[in-house]
Protein backbone atom coordinates (compact mmCIF):
# COMPACT_ATOMS: atom_id res chain seq x y z
CA UNK A 1 0.00 0.00 0.00
CA UNK A 2 1.29 3.44 -0.96
CA UNK A 3 -0.16 6.79 -0.02
CA UNK A 4 0.72 9.83 -2.09
CA UNK A 5 0.42 13.45 -1.01
CA UNK A 6 1.01 16.32 -3.42
CA UNK A 7 2.05 19.83 -2.41
CA UNK A 8 3.50 22.97 -3.91
CA UNK A 9 0.62 24.15 -6.02
CA UNK A 10 -0.56 27.74 -6.04
CA UNK A 11 -1.16 30.87 -8.05
CA UNK A 12 1.61 32.15 -10.30
CA UNK A 13 1.86 34.61 -13.16
CA UNK A 14 2.52 33.45 -16.67
CA UNK A 15 6.23 32.94 -17.19
CA UNK A 16 6.75 32.04 -13.56
CA UNK A 17 7.79 28.80 -11.89
CA UNK A 18 6.51 26.33 -9.35
CA UNK A 19 7.86 23.10 -7.92
CA UNK A 20 5.42 20.38 -7.04
CA UNK A 21 6.25 17.61 -4.61
CA UNK A 22 4.72 14.19 -4.17
CA UNK A 23 5.53 12.51 -0.88
CA UNK A 24 5.00 8.77 -0.67
CA UNK A 25 4.54 6.49 2.29
CA UNK A 26 6.04 3.03 2.39
CA UNK A 27 9.53 1.59 2.36
CA UNK A 28 9.63 0.43 -1.24
CA UNK A 29 9.25 3.74 -3.03
CA UNK A 30 12.29 3.05 -5.16
CA UNK A 31 10.52 0.02 -6.64
CA UNK A 32 7.71 2.10 -8.06
CA UNK A 33 7.44 4.01 -11.26
CA UNK A 34 5.86 7.38 -10.61
CA UNK A 35 4.36 10.12 -12.68
CA UNK A 36 2.44 13.35 -12.90
CA UNK A 37 -0.91 13.92 -14.54
CA UNK A 38 -3.13 16.97 -14.72
CA UNK A 39 -6.76 17.73 -15.27
CA UNK A 40 -8.04 21.12 -16.34
CA UNK A 41 -11.68 22.17 -15.89
CA UNK A 42 -13.89 20.48 -18.44
CA UNK A 43 -11.05 18.36 -19.80
CA UNK A 44 -9.88 14.82 -19.36
CA UNK A 45 -6.91 13.96 -17.22
CA UNK A 46 -3.70 13.95 -19.24
CA UNK A 47 -0.19 12.62 -18.82
CA UNK A 48 2.52 15.13 -17.97
CA UNK A 49 5.68 13.19 -17.06
CA UNK A 50 6.88 9.90 -15.61
CA UNK A 51 10.05 8.67 -14.00
CA UNK A 52 11.40 5.32 -12.88
CA UNK A 53 14.62 4.20 -11.21
CA UNK A 54 16.89 1.81 -13.06
CA UNK A 55 19.42 1.36 -10.29
CA UNK A 56 22.39 3.35 -9.04
CA UNK A 57 22.04 6.92 -10.20
CA UNK A 58 20.15 6.03 -13.36
CA UNK A 59 16.62 7.23 -13.85
CA UNK A 60 14.43 7.09 -16.91
CA UNK A 61 12.08 9.99 -17.52
CA UNK A 62 9.73 10.91 -20.30
CA UNK A 63 7.43 13.84 -20.91
CA UNK A 64 4.36 14.92 -22.77
CA UNK A 65 5.30 17.02 -25.77
CA UNK A 66 3.60 20.11 -24.41
CA UNK A 67 5.92 20.29 -21.37
CA UNK A 68 9.23 19.31 -22.93
CA UNK A 69 11.84 21.93 -22.24
CA UNK A 70 9.72 23.59 -19.56
CA UNK A 71 9.06 20.92 -16.91
CA UNK A 72 11.54 18.60 -15.22
CA UNK A 73 10.57 15.50 -13.28
CA UNK A 74 12.87 14.09 -10.62
CA UNK A 75 12.77 11.96 -7.52
CA UNK A 76 14.69 11.39 -4.33
CA UNK A 77 14.29 7.78 -3.28
CA UNK A 78 15.90 8.44 0.10
CA UNK A 79 13.15 10.96 0.83
CA UNK A 80 10.37 8.97 -0.84
CA UNK A 81 9.55 12.07 -2.83
CA UNK A 82 9.01 12.94 -6.46
CA UNK A 83 9.17 16.46 -7.85
CA UNK A 84 7.97 18.41 -10.84
CA UNK A 85 9.83 21.63 -11.56
CA UNK A 86 7.63 23.77 -13.78
CA UNK A 87 9.17 26.75 -15.54
CA UNK A 88 7.84 29.18 -18.14
CA UNK A 89 4.32 28.48 -17.01
CA UNK A 90 1.44 29.31 -19.30
CA UNK A 91 -2.21 29.95 -18.62
CA UNK A 92 -3.03 26.62 -20.27
CA UNK A 93 -1.00 24.84 -17.59
CA UNK A 94 -3.76 25.69 -15.12
CA UNK A 95 -5.07 22.41 -13.74
CA UNK A 96 -5.15 20.09 -10.78
CA UNK A 97 -1.93 18.12 -10.79
CA UNK A 98 -1.92 14.54 -9.54
CA UNK A 99 0.86 12.12 -8.84
CA UNK A 100 0.57 8.42 -9.50
CA UNK A 101 2.59 5.32 -8.69
CA UNK A 102 2.65 1.68 -9.71
CA UNK A 103 5.13 -1.14 -10.01
CA UNK A 104 4.45 -1.02 -13.74
CA UNK A 105 5.85 1.92 -15.64
CA UNK A 106 3.41 1.19 -18.44
CA UNK A 107 0.51 1.43 -16.01
CA UNK A 108 1.71 4.78 -14.73
CA UNK A 109 2.33 6.06 -18.23
CA UNK A 110 -1.14 5.06 -19.41
CA UNK A 111 -2.92 6.60 -16.45
CA UNK A 112 -3.94 3.30 -14.94
CA UNK A 113 -1.49 3.37 -12.04
CA UNK A 114 -2.69 1.76 -8.86
CA UNK A 115 -1.99 4.64 -6.47
CA UNK A 116 -3.01 8.27 -6.78
CA UNK A 117 -2.75 11.39 -4.70
CA UNK A 118 -5.54 13.86 -4.06
CA UNK A 119 -4.09 16.54 -6.30
CA UNK A 120 -2.76 20.07 -5.95
CA UNK A 121 -4.16 23.07 -7.77
CA UNK A 122 -1.94 25.08 -10.08
CA UNK A 123 -3.33 28.34 -11.42
CA UNK A 124 -1.43 30.43 -13.91
CA UNK A 125 -2.68 33.95 -14.50
CA UNK A 126 -2.11 35.59 -17.85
Amino acid sequence: QVQLVESGGGLVQAGGSLRLSCAASGRTFSSYATGWFRQAPGKEREFVAAISWSGGSTYYADYADFVKGRFTISRDNAKNTMYLQMNSLKAEDTAIYYCAADYSRAAVRSGSGRYWGQGTQVTVSS
